[in-house]
């Protein structure tokens, strides 16, 4: 095939003025490479692949040149690539790591002798890939795992097909588990087949290269894009795609409608190990493949590549509509649940080795509903988005292949042996302990305000993904937030407290985006300060619709979805030293925080049962930040104290306790500890964070 001048199915990225910027630093060049190819997702999924270049360095004790590999580090991602995420190898001692090799059974002991490797002692840690770069004689080498190209690796005449496009120019290896045996199969089959341009790996993917950065990068998309051309050639020739549609799908508006109402108890079953994040979506992918005549049969088959699986489970669980949209929906999921986690473990069961690790979760991570979309749920919201994005890739894999030939999935063993590899558990066994609020949602009222804002921040801080609903500040705040904590972990949506409705699609919009809510935190507040005399009823019904009936109606409506879940969940209300305390020209507002207080307690008392906790933190004097001390709070309460409002701050400190002025993050620690199972046996209580202020002493 000739090669191709213009790409319709990758991106062609290169920056020529860019590239003479980092001539005569290959390494950077190489850097620049890896960063534009993990840029296309078509060209490779998140954390995947890997990419290498070899250059001469001066050795540090002989002061002679030698050959020195670049490649991805060990979990790094080749979009985000920096050379501190790179391993640096001396190629010769890759080499004489042949003598050292003592067969497939001893695999795993070649990892640690990696190491005995390295050019910098402190560089990333070596990936099992190492060998597979290390042991090719090329300068610039791509590993990938593009759709189009593993559609034909997971083909049942994969190397047909794969002779039909690029004739003798490429080479095809069996399924392997990668390693270094992989490494010397592939420095074998470029032996055997001199000037071919790269190397299928059955059911994995591939492999290609150049003498420069921009010769393996050209040379990467060109052999990704002629894949992606064959297969489109073919859709629909043979027969229809996933054999035709078996039903359509529900209108936008249903699906979101239908995917919010199940997430909840989706959520709950799949976090019988620990609480789980979740993840939807209705990618016109997914629905063509969820509706099709094919689900049952291709889901059953599993995902072929390493790469999909490790994230996805080797099968999703399928739900059947019709049984969904019964009433007794719960007793369905329930048992279909069950019968996934009893298949999963007796494919344990079957599978394992003497030396295999424990079960893992047996819960599935994937979910696919014809007519609605994908379900996806893990440990953390950016772990579900991208389980679901794997599955996606997937689901272009079984079409491409289906397209071609006949679609063949792993072999249920070696899909096993993957998945419990030892050295993938020794890396799980590795990675930090999770923070004390990991895999839960928390849904914050008043968000974007100073005390709202600082409770989400510290939330944030502590692992939980965070809902900030107010009235304004909404695009700034998630802006910021998702700066400093991650784009998956930050959502901010309009809310009005009093209009039931509003409250609502905020409620839809956190369990669409993370499945549901654990943590609900009642901050939206205003203040009035006047005499009895001036206090209108328009004052008083404000307050008491904004705090009181505000707090009642986003109670309500998140323990109905709490109460879904199952798993618990904890409400804080933010109320107020004012609830305690009768002060001067205040009766609208303190009758309102003292309602807030009362309600607390019974809502502790109703929801015990429920393992719902409901805890009031009381501040006082939070000046700095704080939105109600923005309007005519301050000179209303200055004008009371007899002080400027320049004085406030100093006027407030000074009458508590420990003389100190109250700041918005003092009451989002107070928060946390109600929050994160630091009191998790405790519920109708109150804390007051005001400096001490002995009026205020609950007891």
């Amino acid at each position: 095939m000739e090669k191709t001048l213009t790409f319709q199915h990758v991106s062609y990225l290169w920056d020529e003025a860019k590239a003479l910027e980092l001539a005569g630093d290959e390494v950077a060049l190489f850097i620049y490479r890896s960063n534009l190819l993990g840029a296309d997702l078509r060209l490779t999924n998140y954390a995947g692949g890997n990419t290498s270049c070899k250059i001469t360095e001066t050795d540090p004790v002989t002061g002679q040149p030698v050959e020195v590999m670049w490649v991805k580090g060990s979990g790094g991602d080749i979009g985000t690539l920096t050379k501190a995420g790179c391993a640096n190898l001396y190629v010769e001692k890759l080499h004489q790591l042949k003598h050292r090799y003592r067969g497939l059974a001893f695999e795993d002991e070649m990892v640690a002798l990696f190491n005995h490797c390295l050019f910098d002692p402190k560089c990333a840690a070596p990936s099992i890939d190492t060998p597979l770069h290390g042991l090719l004689p090329f300068k610039h080498i791509d590993h990938l795992h593009p759709d189009a190209l593993i559609a034909i690796a997971a083909s049942k005449d994969g190397e047909q097909i794969m002779k039909e496009i690029w004739g003798d120019t490429m080479a095809w290896l069996p399924w392997q588990r990668p390693g270094f045996d992989l490494g010397l199969q592939l420095e074998k089959v470029v032996q055997d087949n001199p000037g071919v341009r790269g190397v299928i790996l059955g059911g994995h993917g591939l492999f290609t290269w150049g003498d420069t950065s921009y010769a393996s990068y050209l040379n990467t998309l060109e052999v990704i894009e002629q894949a992606a051309t064959y297969l489109e050639a073919n859709y629909g020739k043979k027969r229809p795609v996933f054999g035709g549609a078996q039903r359509e799908s529900l209108s936008p508006e249903e699906r979101r409608a239908q995917a919010a109402k199940l997430m909840p108890t989706l959520r709950g079953l799949a976090s019988q190990q620990r609480r789980m994040l979740g993840h939807f979506t209705d990618d016109a992918r997914v629905l063509e493949f969820v509706n099709s005549h094919d689900l049952p049969r291709l889901a059953r088959l599993g995902t072929s590549c390493p790469d999909h699986f490790l994230r996805t489970k080797i099968r999703p669980l399928v739900l059947d509509p019709e049984q969904v949209g019964q009433d007794d929906v719960q007793a369905y999921l329930e048992k279909e649940f069950d019968a996934y986690r009893q298949d999963y473990t007796a494919y344990y069961e079957r599978s394992k080795h003497d030396n295999s690790p424990a079960l893992r979760d047996p819960n599935p991570v994937v979910i696919l509903l014809p007519g609605v979309g994908m379900f996806s749920f893990a440990k953390d919201k950016q772990t579900a988005r991208v389980a679901a994005e794997f599955y996606t890739n997937a689901i272009n894999v079984m079409k491409g292949a289906e397209a071609v030939s006949e679609y063949q999935g792993l072999p249920e063993q070696e899909a096993f042996d993957i998945e419990y590899w030892l050295l993938e558990e020794a890396k799980l066994q590795r990675m930090p302990k999770p923070k004390s609020l990991s895999g839960q949602v928390a849904y914050v009222t008043g968000g974007t305000g100073g005390i709202g804002k600082a409770i989400c921040e510290v939330l944030l801080q502590n692992g939980a993904c965070v809902v900030a609903v107010d009235r304004d500040r909404l695009e700034e705040t998630q802006t910021e937030l998702r700066k400093r904590y991650g784009k998956d972990n930050a959502l901010t949506a309009a809310i009005n407290v009093t209009d039931a409705e509003t409250i609502a699609e905020s409620l839809r919009q956190s369990v669409l985006q993370f499945g549901g809510v654990d943590i609900v935190v009642n901050c939206a507040g205003l203040s009035i300060s006047k005499p009895l005399a001036d206090t209108t009823q328009a004052d008083w019904d404000i307050l008491n619709d904004v705090l009181v009936k505000g707090q009642f109606l986003v109670s309500q409506a998140a323990v109905e979805i709490l109460r879904q879940q199952k798993l618990g969940g904890s409400i804080v209300n933010i109320a107020s030293k004012n609830g305690l305390v009768a002060g001067p020209n205040n009766v609208a507002y303190g009758t309102a925080k003292a309602a807030q207080q009362h309600m607390t307690r019974l809502l502790a008392a109703e929801l015990g049962p429920d393992r719902i906790r409901v805890n009031t933190v009381n501040p006082d004097a939070v000046l700095r930040g704080s939105k109600i001390w923005e309007g005519d709070w301050a000179a209303g309460r200055a004008k009371a104290y007899g002080v400027s409002v320049e004085e406030l701050p100093a006027h407030y400190a000074k009458r508590t306790l420990l003389g100190e002025e109250v700041l918005a993050e003092d009451i989002a620690k107070a928060v946390l500890v109600f929050v994160d199972d630091q009191l998790a046996k405790s519920t109708g209580n109150i804390l007051n964070v005001d400096g001490g202020v002995a009026m205020a002493f609950v007891r």
